[in-house]
């Protein structure tokens, strides 16, 4: 019997058959008694009595699935014989239950480096049908484009593992929803959030903003040479830089206002001399707060602009020449030598 089937549905029976004849062949029917089923007769051709199973309320397969009846035959002899024939009724499902997920939101928190085809987390869902009815198959519901591309989920299990690589740094969260059907088209649905935690992926990127170059050799200390820009897009520690220079260049490094070095200066450390040095080359090194930390560099180069700050000097402070005093007019006496140190029109000399 379907477990649809409405109450009031009768089941002819089998008749019993007695070979008496008169009072002594059968009489009537007694059914054990149950408060789903009871017994009514059917009037026959031949005035002979129709046994009918009769539903007397909604079957649900779910609660029983089978009944065990006795249907006993008594004739009108006395003694009173009787018969007996057991009854076994099946009830068949139907669907009339959806599938039911165990939770209505599923959350899982998952690195970015997790590599692809790592589980992430399991949903399941039950349904108390049978067969087909009962069997549940998973899949994608509404949700954002792309997440097929980021997760798959196993049809059969209610697994879901990753597809393709995550980035905290594009996407730090994941909602989309699930649903599961069974074998007759009904659904539940559940919704998953998946939270993306950062890992220490992405070295700081040093970007020069500006940079003066070439800087006057008679440039006060604490100059600015160049405005810098340091960033490292991984969160918390993973983004916190620190910042140093290598090189034996008479210039130094500047935290940005807080003690943070995402802006920091370039100054002069201490005066420049450029017949000392005509160029500074340094590398700048950015350091990020992971274990073990991932570093950034850059390569400056300064360039000192000559300044007049020297005056020309004789190879010798006094010339002693004896000449004849007959020389001619016109003839050399003494060549005198005078360099400057400094540089293009600063160095030239003149003499008089």
């Amino acid at each position: 019997i379907g477990e649809l089937i409405p109450p009031g549905a009768r089941f002819p029976l089998e008749m019993a058959q007695d070979a008496d004849g008169g009072s002594n062949s059968l009489l009537t029917y007694q059914l054990t008694n149950n408060p789903s089923f009871s017994l009514a007769m059917k009037e026959r051709q031949g005035g002979k009595q129709q046994p009918e199973l009769v539903l007397e309320r909604a079957l649900d397969r779910e609660k029983q699935s089978s009944f065990e009846l006795v249907l006993t035959a008594l004739d009108g002899g006395d003694p009173v014989r009787s018969g007996t024939v057991q009854i076994r009724i099946n009830v068949t499902d139907a669907n009339d239950n959806p599938p039911v997920f165990s939770k209505s939101v599923y959350e899982a928190r998952v690195a970015e480096n997790l590599p692809a085809g790592s589980l992430v987390l399991q949903v399941r869902a039950t349904d108390a049908d049978a067969g087909s009815n009962g069997r549940v198959s998973y899949s994608f519901g509404s949700g954002p484009k792309g997440v097929g591309e980021i997760f798959v989920v196993d049809s059969e299990s209610g697994e879901v593992r990753t597809a393709g690589p995550l980035d905290f740094e594009e996407r730090t969260k994941y909602s989309f929803e699930l649903e599961a059907a069974d074998g007759g088209g009904l659904t539940d649905h559940c919704d998953v959030q998946i939270d993306v935690t950062d890992e220490n992926d992405n070295a700081p990127e040093i970007t020069i903003l500006s940079l003066s170059s070439p800087v006057p050799e008679d440039a006060p200390v604490g100059t600015v040479v160049a405005l810098l820009n340091v960033n490292d897009p991984d969160s918390g520690e993973y983004g916190e830089v620190t910042c140093e220079l290598s090189g034996e260049a008479p210039l130094s490094i500047v935290a940005s206002s807080g003690g943070s070095y995402k802006r920091p200066e370039l100054v002069l450390a201490k005066a420049l001399d450029r017949e000392e040095a005509a160029f500074h080359e340094l590398v700048l090194r950015a350091s990020d707060g992971g274990d073990p930390a991932l570093t950034g560099t850059a390569r400056i180069r300064v360039t000192v602009l000559d300044v007049n700050d020297n005056a020309p000097v004789f190879s010798q402070a006094e010339y002693t020449v004896c000449v004849p005093e007959d020389v001619p007019v016109g003839s050399v006496l003494v060549t005198v030598t005078a360099t400057d140190a400094d540089e293009g029109l600063n160095g030239n000399v003149k003499y008089s």
